[in-house]
């Protein structure tokens, strides 16, 4: 079964597209004023606890769009999803569009923050105490939405 774009697929997709497509222009643009030691990861508390080599900032870009890829691809393939619910003739249009736009939020909320994991590091400063939960927050947040819609309108 085919799920028809709406104008909230389009727009998440093209704002996941574009976050990513910013992301390479900046590092292509900046990279020779990016210092040669950045962080290389946060601890929870959101300070510095690992300096490593400026290339690791292109290893964070390639899995932000190895990430946007697959969850382009899984978008595609309704079929193949786990919904939690049975899914009938009836409602199938219903909880595949509901997935579908579970999908595109997620596929935005996991490559921004990839994006800005990239760009803060080249700061070099540590991140913000309120970083993870936001992000947490948003990512199960939109979850548990989706998952309440699905349950209400099977």
């Amino acid at each position: 079964m085919k799920i028809k774009k709406n104008k909230y697929d389009i727009i998440i997709s093209f704002l996941s597209l574009l976050c990513l497509v910013g992301t390479v222009v900046f590092l292509i643009i900046s990279w020779k004023t990016i210092p040669d030691e950045i962080p290389g990861h946060y601890s929870a508390a959101g300070e510095v606890d690992k300096v490593t080599d400026k290339s690791s900032l292109i290893v964070l870009l390639i899995v932000g769009w190895i990430i946007f890829i697959g969850l382009s691809v899984v978008e595609k393939f309704p079929q193949i999803w786990n919904t939690g619910v049975q899914v009938t003739e009836q409602n199938k249009e219903k909880i595949y569009r509901i997935l579908k736009t579970m999908i595109g939020t997620i596929k935005l909320l996991v490559v921004l923050m990839f994006s800005y994991l990239t760009l803060y590091s080249t700061t070099g400063k540590s991140l913000s105490l309120l970083f993870m939960p936001v992000f947490l927050i948003l990512m199960f947040g939109s979850v548990a939405f989706f998952i309440f819609q699905l349950v209400k309108d099977k």
